[in-house]
């Protein structure tokens, strides 16, 4: 893994055609402690799953958006994505989820760099109000504030524990005002 790192979209083709290489980015941040919905054991097929069954169909109909970082030698270590299936009432706002660096990769600023392209796109798309939810505690939690979103609550025993059997964790909710 070399220091140079790019950002940029990846559409449903893309997708479809990288889905082996961000499962194996999702399975390693599950295994890192990452707390994006999965418990182990979770392996890479499950992985790979997930992007094939819950990211492709809304890219393909346009409702999600997805960046990736890639480093020097063309890998994978970070995605983004945002999701605009939004309802009538609420054509102004969009959804920041599965925030992904590669344990290996961080503390380069990948993070940030999705970041930024994400909410470039959302200004491009209209969105004003973007939302998310992030484990209470986690590493996330203080960069998500530090790009200015304001914590609005924290729901206690939401989510398990990804790695501890039966160990629960809150869920902090923020959002961003572009």
């Amino acid at each position: 893994m070399t220091d140079a790192v790019t950002v940029s979209p990846l559409d449903a083709d893309g997708l479809a055609a990288r889905l082996d290489d961000l499962g194996a980015l999702l399975h390693a941040c599950v295994l890192a402690g990452a707390n994006v919905n999965f418990v182990l054991p979770f392996s890479v097929a499950q992985a790979s799953a997930f992007w094939a069954d819950k990211a492709l169909p809304p890219a393909r109909a346009g409702t999600r958006r997805l960046w990736v970082a890639r480093d020097g030698d063309g890998a994978i270590v970070g995605t983004v994505m945002l999701g605009t299936d939004t309802p009538p009432n609420q054509p102004h706002r969009a959804e920041v989820s599965k925030l992904l660096v590669h344990p290996d990769a961080r503390r380069r600023g990948i993070a940030r760099a999705l970041m930024a392209a994400l909410e470039a796109e959302a200004r491009r798309l209209g969105r004003t109000l973007l939302t998310l939810d992030t484990r209470t505690g986690d590493l996330a939690e203080p960069l998500y504030r530090s790009l200015g979103y304001v914590t609005v609550g924290v729901i206690p025993d939401f989510c398990l524990d990804p790695i501890e059997p039966g160990r629960l964790f809150g869920a902090t909710f923020m959002y961003k005002v572009l």
